[in-house]
């Protein structure tokens, strides 16, 4: 995919050898959470808050506690290229783009899929859409995602924002390759990562699933519009827009998935939790510190 990038959330290590401590630094001194996303009302109640279902008990991401790592949180992605010790951008911070008239902090009031999971509201889709240049569709699968895991795993602290930056980071929301994100969520045609042969700055991995998922019976490659490796995705892989498949070139699914993936960090508040948790899902600081400021960016804008 893009540079060095595009190879999926895990076993893409190679020797790196980086600091962290200006990650950690900075994201400390600028802090970081959860951009807000609005909901619209639930239907047929004042309430803005919606119930809460039981935390998503799924097992922790290995790649999540390494030490060191320099992670991608709030929503995922590929091979990183190797850093420059110099440090990052900081985790973004809480954009407070709360539901109008809401008096929740992270505006999760509860507009209801047909399963009764949280949708972001459209007029919020739209308003920041248009503020931060995220297509619509796209902010739909990354703001519907957060909010899922917001009631899943409340302590999680995933915002919007994160997810939209390794999206953009990973394949410009779908967009890379002359890609183009259908109104299903679906992204055409399929995003393929470069073959994780070992050459140049790529990893080497070895063909996991005998080219089911990325057509490849020799080496893996990264999938879809959030970029996962093939036993990742047979992992955690999720079904977001519940039709009742976990498909990764799907953003609705795949966003879903990242966030899942990531929020298996712990809470992604806390700055040096974040950095690891994107750091899991794609190491290297040059890749860490284009997360950071594209998350920066979109919550300043939100």
């Amino acid at each position: 995919m893009s540079g060095a990038h595009g190879a999926g959330p895990e076993g893409r290590r190679r020797a790196w050898g980086w600091a962290t401590s200006g990650l950690i630094l900075l994201a400390l001194g600028l802090g970081c959470g959860a951009a807000a996303v609005a909901v619209a009302p639930h239907p047929g109640t004042s309430s803005t808050a919606p119930a809460r279902e039981p935390s998503w008990d799924g097992e922790r991401s290995p790649e999540a506690d390494a030490p060191g790592d320099a992670g991608g949180a709030d929503p995922s992605s590929s091979d990183g290229s190797a850093g420059d010790g110099t440090g990052a951008s900081s985790p973004a911070p809480d954009s407070r783009s709360a539901d109008p008239g809401s008096s929740s902090a992270a505006g999760a009031g509860g507009a209801r899929s047909e399963d009764s999971a949280p949708v972001a509201d459209e007029d919020w889709v739209a308003r920041v859409a248009a503020q931060t240049g995220v297509p619509e569709r796209a902010l739909r699968a990354y703001a519907t995602a957060a909010l899922r895991l917001a009631e899943q795993q409340p302590g999680c602290g995933l915002g919007w924002n994160t997810l939209a930056a390794i999206g953009e980071v990973e394949s410009a929301h779908g967009s890379l390759n002359e890609g183009t994100l259908g109104p299903d969520g679906r992204v055409t045609p399929r995003l393929l990562g470069p073959v994780l042969d070992g050459s140049g700055e790529l990893g080497e991995i070895v063909d996991s699933d005998g080219g089911v998922l990325d057509g490849d019976a020799t080496w893996d490659r990264a999938v879809g519009p959030m970029q996962f490796l093939p036993s990742t995705w047979e992992r955690w892989g999720a079904d977001g827009d519940g039709d009742g498949v976990a498909d990764v070139d799907d953003l609705d699914d795949a966003a879903l998935a990242a966030a899942r993936y990531l929020c298996a960090a712990g809470d992604l508040t806390d700055a040096s939790t974040w950095i690891a948790a994107v750091s899991g899902y794609n190491p290297g600081v040059e890749y860490n510190n284009a997360v950071a400021q594209a998350a920066q960016r979109l919550a300043d804008a939100g």
